[in-house]
Parts: C-alpha cells; structure tokens; sequence
C-alpha cells in the first residue's frame, strides 16, 4: 500500500515534519530546557519576548492539548498541498509564514490596545513581578488580566493555518467539503465565511477561560485574504 504522506508536496511534507519533530522535542527535552519560554510569542513590550518568536512560535502548540497540534496538522495535510500545487512552493511557503506573522501581529495590537485601557501606556514596568503587582485601582482580576496579557505566551500554527483556508476558499470557492457533524456538503467560501463570522463573535466577546487566540485565527486570514489580493490570483475551479 501507498503511503498517505507519498504525495504530499515538499513545503508542507516539511512544515509537518517540523511540527511533530518540535512537539516530541518539547516533551523529550522538557527536564533540560523549557522550550517553551524560549520558542513561544509573547507580546513586544514583556521582557520574555525575543524577536524570533514571532516566526518560531507557529512550530509550538500545547503540550495538554493534543487536539491543537492534531488538528492543525490535519488541515495542512488536507488543504496544503492542494495549495501548494496551485501557487507553487514560493508562493505557498510566503503565505503560510506571512500569515502567521500576521496572526502574531493583530493578536499583540489588541494585547497593545487592552493593556493601554488598563494602564493608561502600552508598557508597564516590574512585568516579571507576580499579578499582586497590579492589584491597582481596577482591582486584582483586572491585575490579573493585565498580567495574563503582558506574560502570557501564545503559540501554534492557527494563524498560518487560517492564512491558509481563506486562501483555499478564494481559489476553490464552489469546492463542497464535509464538516464533522454536518450532514451535507457545503461549498468552501462557505465554510470559511462561517469560520470567520465565529471567529469575530468569539473574539469580541471574550469568554471567560477561553484560551483560543481568536485574533491571532484573524490576523492570519486577514493577510492570507491580502495576500492573494496582492498576487492577483482568482478563483481556479467551479469543482463539486
């Protein structure tokens, strides 16, 4: 029998590879080093950001959810090489890391924006400090989002990948695709115009605990909407 991965073309039979190789050494090495804290994206102003995370962290995921990476991979396995075909390796390489970059970028100016409302400046000092620190006039849960959001980290590929479906869904529009627990097929600029109306509600309005990085999902799409903008690339198909 064939291998399912013998046809995957070389950007994205890379990207895979990389992903995994990252994720296992996350837990092999986990006694040693905390790559984590080196490779992930914090924002601009924390004193843990260092300028590579921006490109590094899209190879980190979360090592209590293998659902992230799981999922991640079966999108860029699915639409990936589709893609890749269609732009050419070049192409297809500067939309998914332009698309992370930018999910890196709108996810950070709305930290920027959150902590300026908060603070008044979008830096603070004494960031290392635990979130007592901020226990100011706001009270310590708005403390504690301060910190969340000046120290917390953010990682995965979701930028890249949605850079990567907005991208698909304006080349194969009329493309059907099944959606788990859908029971018919729905044409892709569809599915992506759903995925982007859900991720604005669920970005705005902020559930609690929600650790999705829904602005970081939008920046990616965002850039991969401008991207082909940009390449001046239509609609490829009017498959079924």
């Amino acid at each position: 029998m064939q291998s399912p991965f013998a046809n995957l073309t070389p950007v994205v039979k890379n990207l895979i590879i990389i992903n995994v190789l990252v994720y296992i050494a996350m837990f092999a090495l986990r006694q040693f080093v905390d790559l984590g804290a080196l490779f992930s994206a914090y924002y601009i102003g924390s004193p843990l950001f260092k300028p590579w995370q921006i490109i590094t962290y899209m190879f980190m995921h979360s090592p209590i959810d293998f659902k992230h990476i799981l999922f991640n991979m079966i999108a860029l396995f699915m639409f990936g090489p589709i893609l890749e075909g269609t732009l050419g390796s070049k192409k297809f390489f500067n939309l998914y890391f332009l698309s992370g970059i930018g999910g890196y970028l709108l996810n950070m100016l709305v930290h920027a924006i959150q902590i300026y409302n908060i603070v008044g400046a979008f830096t603070i000092s004494h960031p290392e400090l635990d979130a007592s620190y901020f226990a100011f006039g706001g009270g310590q849960a708005q403390a504690e989002h301060l910190y969340a959001l000046y120290n917390g980290s953010m990682v995965g590929a979701s930028g890249a990948i949605f850079g990567m479906l907005v991208a698909f869904g304006m080349l194969f529009p009329n493309m059907e695709m099944m959606i788990l627990f859908i029971p018919v097929p729905i044409k892709a600029k569809y599915v992506v115009i759903g995925y982007i109306a859900l991720e604005l509600f669920s970005g705005f309005k902020g559930f609690a605990g929600d650790p999705v990085a829904h602005f970081a999902h939008l920046g990616g799409a965002l850039f991969g909407f401008i991207l082909i903008k940009i390449w001046g690339l239509k609609s490829t198909n009017n498959y079924y």
